[in-house]
């Protein structure tokens, strides 16, 4: 088996293998010696095959294991023998001519990792913003906490029903006269402008008083989730039981046991605890872009472009469903494509961070532990049905570069947490929109031209640096339970 270097620049290499006849053939024999004791064949006693039947039987898969394996086995030699640290899988290719009984050909090329220098870790110097969650950042907490949680009250009898009010119904849904399966329902509550049911439903609301009755006329989506309903025009026979508007919430024990809790004290505590969550991650966002941004001036090596554009695709992904959800998505798309070029220098960026912080923590001992490994892999599976979840894990255990994808984040934030311990760290109070408005600065390597404010979030959000963004974590607020149960008929008129 011999190797020979067709490519050597930059960070490119190719080789051609060249894997003899007799090499194969003593693969194939050694693996015939392998399944010969097991194979079975009339008029022979088990395990007594001759070799060259059991050869003549199963030729053809032999030969392609031999093959594979003598592939696999050159191009990792190829690899250790020349001591490169591959970035990407090896594309292999058996040249077209090959035949049984002649020399394999085999082509392969792949891109390696750019030799880096670890830089000193000593003397980075950082500003850690902090907020103070007191006073008005728990107002705010709990301000923005009661204007989610809306509170209905019965409306006199003459009022209206409006965009914003809850309408509660009897119905009965029809399609050509005649009522369909689970299609009524009784005191099923609407909240009109919520978009929960079936486009029309709500709008033919508006306007609607305690005990009216009236005929919606709608029309099921295409890709509603019945079947038999899908596409067809339907009426609902409804009675307005009662129309109720939306209440002022109060700052109050009543708040506070909407969620459970004895009083509007207790609140305040929960809600302390979450809001000094949100602004440590807050804090920890500022540092990691202040971390980077340093690391970004001070380096400036080749990455692999296949790496980048692995990288920019995801970026580019990110973009498509930002411009889907604008007014205008063409003009989103189009002023996309004009900045096509920054969003690609936004990827070499991350991809240039990505190695670097990698190299740094290879230098300086940062591992991740087969146990926290294993908690990753199990918090990853719960994604998944529990049928799939083993043959999940089975994935990552075959696919060490998926795990490596499943490792990276955990990876990286160990080392950007080993950096923050070397740095020389000074303190400074803010208020939060100050701290915000630092996370929300475009980063150093990206371009000063400004973008409409819409776009503009979109592109910060792509632009986040690091091989993963830093993404603080916010609790969810207090769940509140159900206040009253809805009717399975609600499904008929649901949207799907």
């Amino acid at each position: 088996m011999q190797a020979q270097e067709t490519q050597n620049e930059g960070l490119k290499r190719a080789y051609r293998l060249t894997i003899t006849a007799s090499d194969v053939e003593t693969r194939i024999d050694s693996e015939v010696k392998k399944i010969a004791p097991q194979v079975r064949m009339p008029g022979f006693r088990p395990g007594k095959v001759p070799a060259n039947l059991v050869k003549k039987m199963h030729k053809d898969s032999l030969l392609q294991e031999a093959l594979n394996s003598s592939i696999q086995e050159g191009v990792q030699k190829t690899i250790s023998d020349n001591k490169l640290r591959p970035a990407t899988q090896p594309h292999v290719h058996l040249n077209d001519d090959y035949a049984p009984g002649k020399d394999a050909v085999v082509d392969f090329h792949f891109e390696i990792l750019p030799e880096i220098k670890a830089p000193e870790v000593a003397g980075l110097k950082l500003e850690r913003l902090t907020v103070e969650a007191e006073g008005e950042e728990i107002d705010a907490a709990i301000a923005r906490l009661a204007e989610n949680h809306k509170n209905f009250e019965a409306a006199a009898k003459s009022h209206k029903a409006a965009k914003g009010d809850v309408v509660v119904i009897d119905f009965e849904g029809k399609v050509d006269g005649v009522p369909f399966d689970g299609g009524k329902g009784e005191a099923m509550s609407v909240e009109i402008g919520s978009g929960q049911l079936i486009p029309g439903f709500e709008d033919q609301l508006i306007g609607v008083k305690a005990n009216d009755s009236k005929v919606l006329n709608v029309t099921f989506p295409d890709d509603y989730g019945a079947k038999d309903l899908a596409g067809k025009a339907a009426t609902f026979d409804i009675v307005v039981g009662e129309v109720r508007t939306l209440a002022e919430t109060k700052l109050d024990d009543s708040l506070a046991t909407a969620f459970g809790l004895e009083s509007i004290d207790k609140l305040r505590e929960l809600m302390k605890v979450q809001v000094e969550q949100e602004l440590n991650g807050l804090t920890r966002t500022h540092m990691k872009r202040q971390l980077l941004d340093t690391l970004a001036a001070d380096h400036d090596f080749e990455v692999p472009p296949s790496m980048v554009e692995a990288e920019f695709e995801q970026i580019w992904a990110q973009l498509e469903q930002e411009a889907a959800r604008e007014e205008d998505p063409e003009a989103a798309r189009k002023e996309m494509e004009s900045e096509r070029d920054e969003y690609r220098d936004i990827a070499v960026r991350r991809v240039r961070l990505g190695l670097l912080l990698s190299e740094i923590g290879q230098s300086n001992g940062v591992e991740v532990s087969s146990q926290e490994m294993n908690m990753l892999v199990q918090q990853a599976a719960q994604q998944y049905r529990p049928e799939d979840r083993q043959r999940f894990v089975q994935y990552l255990q075959e696919n060490p570069m998926a795990a490596a994808q499943l490792r990276a984040p955990l990876f990286e934030d160990k080392v950007v947490d080993f950096l923050f311990d070397k740095a020389e760290i000074s303190d400074r109070a803010v208020k939060r929109a100050e701290l915000e408005a630092a996370i929300e600065a475009e980063p150093e390597a990206k371009p000063a031209k400004k973008a409409p404010a819409k776009k503009a979030t979109a592109k910060k959000d792509a632009a986040k640096d690091g091989a993963e963004a830093e993404k603080p974590e916010k609790k969810a607020a207090p769940k509140k339970e159900a206040a009253e149960k809805k009717p399975a008929a609600k499904k008929a008129a649901a949207k799907k």
